[in-house]
């Protein structure tokens, strides 16, 4: 009998992987940062240990979205005080700031818990093609589907 393995928090590599957002539909995108924000693509994947990689998004002022969601989705939040609640349709958010938009949509797509606080740390999204990361040598994720 085997033992199951459970990776450790200082066994881990991380890599850096590049995502380009230009004409993706958004939940797609959203979807593979996710996974490779939790590690779900390696084969050392454990739910309880943050085995994910770096993530950066370019272009995140060139994703889509399919159908009338650009003009029925919306984008909520509410500071606490009373009358403080701010609707924003995703069309007016992606032209006044893309980045939160691919943020928000990949947070709703990773655990709500500490563990999920610190692999969205790991993401970085960028309106244009420049990023600060070049240092870091990241790969090119090709986005399947």
């Amino acid at each position: 009998m085997t033992a199951t393995f459970m990776a450790k928090a200082n066994e881990i590599e991380r890599k850096w992987w590049v995502l380009d957002a230009t004409d993706q539909p958004l939940g797609r995108l959203a979807a593979e940062a996710a996974r490779l924000l939790r590690g779900k693509h390696k084969p050392i994947f454990t739910p309880h240990v943050d085995t994910g990689d770096h993530v950066i998004i370019i272009n995140a002022a060139k994703v889509k979205l399919t159908g009338k969601k650009p003009l029925q989705k919306q984008y909520i939040r509410y500071s606490g005080y009373p009358g403080g609640l701010k609707v924003m349709n995703y069309q007016a958010l992606l032209q006044k700031n893309p980045e939160r938009a691919v943020e928000v949509a990949v947070k709703g797509m990773i655990p709500h818990n500490s563990l999920g606080r610190q692999m969205f740390r790991k993401l970085k999204v960028y309106r244009g093609t420049e990023h600060p990361h070049q240092a870091q040598k990241p790969e090119t994720w090709e986005i399947k589907g």
